[in-house]
């Protein structure tokens, strides 16, 4: 039996407070443009099934259980204390609650004067998720946020860097990371210039983005994502990188431009191109790479995708998360299939010869919780 410490998620968002009906609850699982197939449901995906085998039992239910028996349980009890006992049972004892989506922004979102995407429903911030999960939570700040809120605060382009420049400043003093959720467009800034743009570059980026938040437009210029990504290098955080769905080719030129600068890079998701997240895990030394999406999307056969992972990437550069958001049940997931994923492969070698139950347990602990409480020196902050 492979023994892991409590777990850390190292990135994860805060989770609805509200009651849900099936159709609601069905569209969270997955992201998804629009509804199923005609006569099908979003729970026959591999995170559906996923959800029917390891949560019923924390409820008091038996695995794979009917969706409408789960849910009904799930009213029984009520949003709060099914909440409870999914994030008290799965095992996790830190997290890092990305702020940039809900309504919960944390300190370093607050100190720029807003409380998150109200659009993103009645999401709950860091503190609330570590108590109903028993667990500490530490923040991660989302640069798009504290754009968007130090552009509210600002009157010129001027007042509107320095007011963005302090936001960057407190965040780094009370967060445990950036976080960057713009993938397609930072990724697409990236690939043209990795490098950090000039001063009137980013004052003329600045007029441009101020001028059009009239008329809606989200933050997507290519010179104010690269402004922030690097003004988020300067402060030696972590920087969380999300990688989506497309291929992070785009991230190497980045990747290269901040070796040795002393920030760490945590690459988010990335599957079905994991593989080459790992590599570029392995070929530079302030590359990390996310674990968790990754494995509970692909729900049974998550050991295979960790197995690949670990083929590649060093052990020590591999971070766990569950990567969920909105349903706790995401949250659950992710850790009760990554420790499943991790018995299987590791027992796996072995029982083959390969590998020893002591080397096992300590890769295992690395994996679960000693990589990321290094990276974001958790221990520093108690």
């Amino acid at each position: 039996m492979i023994e892991t410490p409590p777990l850390v998620d190292q990135y994860c968002h805060g989770v609805l407070r509200t009651e849900l009906g099936l159709a609601t609850f069905e569209a969270q699982l997955i992201d998804s443009a629009g509804p199923p197939a005609a006569g099908t449901t979003f729970f026959d995906t591999q995170t559906g099934f996923a959800v029917r085998r390891w949560c019923p039992p924390l409820l008091g239910l038996e695995p794979h259980c009917a969706p409408a028996r789960y849910l009904a349980r799930r009213r029984e009890l009520g949003a709060a204390e099914t909440g409870r006992r999914l994030l008290g049972g799965s095992g996790v004892g830190a997290y890092l609650v990305d702020t940039g989506v809900g309504a919960g922004a944390g300190t370093a979102g607050s100190a720029a004067g807003g409380a998150g995407d109200a659009g993103a429903g009645d999401l709950g911030g860091p503190e609330e998720l570590g108590r109903a999960g028993n667990a500490r939570a530490y923040e991660v700040a989302r640069l798009e946020l504290l754009a968007e809120q130090a552009a509210d605060t600002s009157g010129t382009v001027a007042a509107f860097l320095a007011n963005l420049g302090g936001a960057v400043h407190h965040a780094a003093a009370v967060a445990v990371a950036f976080g960057c959720g713009a993938a397609t467009g930072y990724a697409r800034a990236l690939d043209r210039d990795p490098g950090p743009p000039g001063p009137g570059e980013v004052r003329g980026a600045a007029g441009r983005w101020l001028a059009g938040r009239g008329r809606g437009e989200s933050l997507r210029d290519p010179v104010l994502l690269r402004h922030l990504l690097w003004s988020a290098v300067t402060t030696g955080l972590p920087l969380q990188l999300h990688t989506a769905a497309r291929e992070p080719g785009p991230l190497a030129g980045f990747v290269r431009a901040t070796a040795g600068l002393g920030a760490p890079l945590v690459l988010l998701g990335g599957y079905p191109h994991h593989r080459h997240t790992a590599r570029l895990a392995a070929a530079y030394p302030h590359v990390h790479a996310d674990l968790g999406p990754a494995l509970a999307a692909t729900g049974a056969r998550a050991a295979a995708v960790l197995a690949e992972l670990l083929e590649l990437a060093p052990f020590g550069k591999l971070l766990f998360s569950s990567g969920g958001r909105r349903l706790p049940e995401l949250h659950a997931v992710g850790a009760l299939v990554f420790r499943e994923a991790l018995g299987r492969v590791l027992g796996g070698w072995v029982n083959d010869g390969a590998w020893s139950w002591r080397d096992a347990d300590r890769v295992a602990a690395m994996l679960a919780a000693g990589n990321a409480r290094r990276v974001y020196r958790l221990d520093e902050r108690g």
